[in-house]
């Protein structure tokens, strides 16, 4: 039975989601608040230069061509895709890096160059990887959240013991050296927690670094967001910006409208793709499934302190991603989830799209995105974000061996206060919440709202958790149970 459907938000979730949806037939309505559709995914544009605002990496590419192929498409039908060789480099120290290669065998290689024995042990280490993405990424995500007994399959049977050991640990007992440490705890940071806390089995993140490789789509992750746009246009779904929602109507238990710019919009089934804490404040109170302190007593993924960065010339020994790990990584890690601050000495990781992408920045001139991983919740001023990008840009000029303050032809910055104005994010999260043991599949917040009916969400904060591929399951898993439901 064809329904009108009306989606709140317009980011990676929502999108998909409303493809899904429009496909089964229905009457498909979304509406944004801000000037340009995307969520945290937007793009900016200045002085001849383009940057993504939000995610730089592209992972797991066959998520991507799941979701296109759902819809008889390709990728390629809409964007042209680059695998980054080098994938990325990690810096230690003052012309101290590891350059990770775009294949395994040269990373394996890499590695036992590095310490003896490792590189078998690495090649071992993926091979586990591997099996638990196939059951992971191929299965499990593909689940709606709504019952524990979705995990119990034979494959996780036998892998039990890998849901309450942790990453942190299964590493540092195969590896020694601190730099083959730190490169193989970086991957579950997409997952929003400490290694120490992201159980065994997200090793497959690892997989989908050394195994799937790095990928930029050509003009920026903008252009997968401008495929998803035009896919659902294709479909029938309609889009309006500038479109702020106010509040989620309630009558006898069910949804039935949501106030826009003062308008009430009826509609048969509401979904929002917003922040989850956000959405339900956008209801009365006696209709919010969670409590104030619910969600004060969750572990939230980073929020971040971002620049972009228009510089006058060729940064030199830099790749197109390059993250800089030459300070404490265990100590800013402290800072982020035990004993929230801004970090004394943070580490960082920078872009450099034009590296890949010649319309990223004018010729001769390139564009950087720096980012700090912060708590969420911080206090945001403009003095100390000038702080941060002093220390930062410093200790760049050291560890890559040249001068850049003097070229920098303009910066832009984006922090807590952004994410929570552009976003309405909890606390300016960035990625939402943090894939922990207890905060996992069916322990994260409902893609179904316990207590208003017709009422669903998608995203981040809920089913699978947080990065751009979940997102675009978390958008098919939503129209699956809506579907269901009707």
């Amino acid at each position: 039975m064809k329904k009108e459907i009306k989606i709140i938000g317009s980011g990676f979730s929502s999108l998909a989601a409303s493809c899904y949806l429009a496909q089964q037939g229905h009457n498909v309505t979304i509406f944004e608040k801000n000037t340009t559709i995307g969520g945290r995914a937007r793009q900016l544009k200045k002085d001849g230069f383009t940057f993504d605002i939000g995610p730089t990496w592209y992972w797991m590419p066959d998520v991507f061509e799941r979701f296109f192929a759902d819809f008889g498409k390709k990728p390629s039908d809409y964007y042209q895709l680059i695998k980054l060789s080098p994938a990325y480099q990690v810096y230690f120290g003052v012309k101290e890096f590891v350059t990770i290669a775009d294949n395994l065998p040269d990373i394996i290689t890499t590695f036992e160059s590095i310490e003896k024995g490792s590189g078998q042990k690495l090649a071992g280490f993926m091979k586990e990887a591997q099996s638990n993405y196939d059951i992971a990424i191929k299965d499990l995500v593909y689940r709606p959240g709504v019952s524990p007994l979705e995990l119990v399959t034979l494959e996780t049977a036998k892998k039990v013991n890998q849901f309450f050991g942790n990453i942190s640990k299964d590493i540092r007992r195969k590896f020694n050296n601190p730099k083959l440490v730190q490169i193989l705890e970086f991957p579950v940071l997409f997952l929003g927690a400490k290694p120490s806390d992201t159980p065994s089995f997200y090793s497959f993140m690892n997989f989908a670094d050394f195994g799937l490789g790095t990928w930029h789509p050509k003009n920026g992750m903008y252009s997968v967001i401008l495929a998803m746009e035009k896919l659902a246009k294709e479909l029938g779904v309609t889009i309006h910006t500038n479109s702020n929602i106010e509040k989620i109507n309630v009558d006898k238990g069910n949804a039935n409208a949501i106030i826009v710019n003062g308008e009430i919009v009826y509609g048969d089934i509401i979904l929002s793709g917003a922040d989850y804490h956000h959405s339900e404040s956008l209801l009365d109170k006696k209709y919010r499934a969670y409590s104030e302190n619910y969600w004060e007593n969750r572990t939230f993924a980073p929020s971040s302190l971002l620049f972009y960065v228009g510089f006058d010339k060729k940064i030199e020994n830099v790749e197109h991603h390059s993250l800089f790990f030459d300070v404490d990584f265990d100590v800013h890690a402290r800072d982020i989830y035990d004993t929230p601050k801004w970090p004394e000495e943070p580490l960082f990781y920078a872009s450099f799209p034009s590296k890949t992408d010649s319309n990223a920045a004018p010729e001769g001139k390139e564009a950087g995105i720096f980012l700090i991983p912060l708590a969420p919740g911080l206090n945001d001023t403009h003095e100390l974000r000038e702080t941060y990008f002093e220390k930062i840009i410093t200790r760049f000029e050291k560890l890559t061996q040249q001068s850049v303050k003097e070229n920098i032809i303009f910066k832009e910055s984006f922090c807590v206060n952004d994410f929570i104005k552009d976003y309405n994010s909890y606390k300016g999260n960035a990625y939402g919440l943090a894939n922990t043991l207890l905060q996992t599949a069916f322990l994260r917040p409902k893609l179904k709202s316990k207590k208003v009916k017709n009422l669903f969400f998608t995203g981040q904060l809920t089913v699978p958790g947080p990065g751009v591929p979940p997102a675009l399951i978390s958008g098919k898993l939503v129209s699956e149970l809506i579907q269901k439901n009707l």
